[in-house]
């Protein structure tokens, strides 16, 4: 099997504990699919037998927190604080955009200086809705063009 080049990913990261891999990993998924659809109408395909350019991957907190390298590229954290280790180092660090007091929360640097995001409910519930409205209010397509504006510029 080929190396995977971890330039080009963007990581949606799910915890490792059963509740957040029976509950977050499909929410994960659906951010995944919806990434794709953001990156289709951005980037060019590639050229027939080559990577694209940019690509979303679903992997655990673990991997992630143990991979420097991993670190440093885009990511989206799903899952609270209580079963992502992620969203727990980032809760004091990202900005919270919204906030739904005892049920949701979305954080994330509008100015997109900081390609890391956390969506994360009180509850597999409130996550779900969470990730709605990530998506739904446009913030998934804010952080998607910031993320493939840079890959572009890179080019």
């Amino acid at each position: 099997m080929a190396e995977i080049e971890i330039d080009r990913l963007i990581w949606i990261v799910t915890g490792v504990q059963l509740t957040a891999e029976l509950g977050d990993r499909p929410l994960a998924y659906r951010v995944e699919q919806a990434i794709r659809g953001h990156l289709a109408s951005l980037l060019d395909p590639p050229p027939e037998g080559e990577p694209p350019a940019l690509a979303p991957a679903v992997i655990s907190d673990v991997y992630y927190l143990n991979h420097d390298a991993a670190q440093s590229r885009p990511t989206i954290s799903i899952g609270g604080p209580g079963v992502n280790a992620v969203s727990a180092a980032w809760a004091n660090d990202l900005p919270t955009i919204v906030a739904i007091e005892d049920a949701l929360v979305v954080q994330m640097d509008l100015e997109m200086n900081d390609r890391r995001c956390a969506v994360w409910g009180m509850d597999h519930v409130d996550t779900v809705r969470a990730v709605e409205l990530f998506i739904n209010k446009g913030y998934l397509e804010t952080f998607v063009t910031a993320v493939a504006k840079e890959i572009r510029s890179e080019d």
